[in-house]
């Protein structure tokens, strides 16, 4: 791997850059990567990734064996180093852990986009038990063997992966496959492996693919009590053909009326298509595939889209925190995907579904979990196309710096604290938040997220 393949990604869930290192924040960061999806750590890089010559290949080391003896229990890492006329950089794998890990002074953190945070005690409790699970990605599957795994699969996955990190891989099939998760030691395939790749993973996982149905009306049922669906359609195959045939199936059934503008005809649709589209890969790669019997089920009806995945919430996520925080019940499979190029970035989708339908003219998305399912609802609502939002109308009164934040959103979609203070820099923080919840007090604005990942949206 080279170091420009690694900042490709972008400081977040799985890169950290300490451009000024220290032990424990080095500490922090392992035990927050080893609990989350895993991560790189880079050391000897500024913030903008270029090598800063001033990292000495032993103060790497001794750095490292600072960190690690505040981990309790001991983070596995892997080191690669990188050295140009600039100087040295040094790359700290670390990849998701079964065991959860805590620092020396107790605190359990989490890798978020915001950083490594602390988790309370019923957090740490949700988190343990998603530990205690193992890590059934990496099972073999009795019966099965490389045979099983289609080449022409893997091929297309090598080309886009290619393509999607701007290098060629520098290994062969098997090797790459290793890497991946896809094969284990002894070259045997693993439920991850025949999941991306197999020729028929459902003859080994049954449960693993998906079943789409369009109701004739609100209800499932019809006149009589019989099934009241016009269509039935199941869908078999590695994961990413499962997307790909589902999704094909959707663009047809979101279509709504046709306008013609001019001379072009355009065809409205239903919701909007990466709401769906969101739904539909976070359901297959995130559903929980120990739980036989059941498959992620579409169900369409006149005025809804319900998209439902067996197993509950992953890890320490609940309604409460689903927005800004992120935890992966299947991390090879997320990383194979969003390296296929099935997911466009990691962990940032739920926020943006909500503010598509939202500005779509729907209501927010209904999230419905229960201990063995997770459940999306999109409700169709008056605007049934994306459109540019308006600007909202208001018959009390605004102040100045208001109205100007109102303006900018009908520019830019959506507006931070940050994006405030630049536009009323002469304004103390604390009167620019009071601005803002009184916007939201107003239901002229909708507040999305928390903490640092809070942004406002025109309602």
């Amino acid at each position: 791997m080279s170091l420009s393949s690694i900042l490709r990604r972008g400081i977040g869930l799985q890169l950290e850059v300490l451009t000024e290192p220290s032990a424990d924040r080095l500490a922090e960061t392992l035990v927050a990567f080893a609990n989350g999806d895993g991560g790189t750590v880079l050391l000897g890089v500024d913030a903008a990734g270029a090598v800063t010559g001033s990292l000495q290949l032993e103060d790497a080391e001794s750095l490292l064996r600072a960190g690690l003896v505040q981990c309790r229990p001991l983070v596995r890492t892997d080191w690669e180093q990188f050295e140009d006329r600039d100087g040295l950089a040094v790359a700290i794998h670390v990849a998701r852990s079964t065991e959860l890990h805590s620092l020396a002074d107790g605190r359990v953190l989490i890798r978020t986009h915001a950083g490594n945070e602390a988790l309370d005690g019923a957090k740490i409790s949700y988190l343990a038990a998603t530990k205690a699970s193992g890590d059934f990605e990496m099972e073999t599957v009795a019966g099965a063997s490389r045979a099983d795994l289609d080449g022409e699969v893997i091929a297309d996955y090598v080309k886009r992966r290619a393509a999607r990190l701007g290098r060629d891989v520098r290994m062969g099939e098997d090797e790459l496959l290793g890497a991946v998760g896809a094969l284990n030691g002894q070259g045997q395939p693993t439920v991850a492996g025949l999941l991306l790749f197999g020729r028929e993973p459902q003859f080994f996982i049954p449960q693993s693919g998906l079943i789409y149905v369009r109701f004739a009306g609100n209800e499932p049922r019809g006149p009589g009590g019989l099934p009241g669906y016009s269509r039935r359609e199941e869908f078999n195959g590695p994961l990413a053909q499962v997307i790909e045939r589902s999704w094909a199936i959707l663009l047809q059934e979101m279509r709504g009326e046709a306008v013609v503008r001019g001379l072009q005809r355009e065809d409205r649709m239903l919701y909007p298509p990466f709401a769906v589209r969101e739904a539909l890969v976070n359901a297959v790669c995130h559903r929980d595939y120990r739980l036989t019997g059941r498959r992620v089920e579409i169900r369409q009806f006149d005025d809804r889209l319900e998209v439902s995945s067996p197993g509950g919430l992953p890890g320490y996520i609940t309604l409460d925190n689903i927005v800004e925080e992120h935890f992966s019940r299947n991390p090879r499979l997320v990383n194979g995907l969003f390296e296929w190029g099935y997911i466009e970035q990691l962990g940032l989708g739920i926020d943006r579904m909500i503010e598509e339908m939202v500005q779509a003219g729907h209501p927010q998305p209904e999230f419905r979990p229960t201990p063995y399912s997770f459940t999306v609802l999109l409700r169709r609502g008056d605007g049934a196309q994306a459109r540019r939002p308006a600007m909202p109308e208001w018959s009390g009164r605004l102040n100045e710096r208001q109205i100007r934040a109102l303006q900018y959103l009908q520019e830019a979609s959506r507006i931070t604290n940050r994006d405030y203070r630049e536009l009323c820099p002469d304004v103390s923080p604390e009167t620019l938040r009071l601005d803002l919840a009184d916007l939201v007090d107003k239901g002229l604005v909708m507040k999305i997220g928390d903490k640092k990942g809070t942004y406002y949206i025109l309602k």
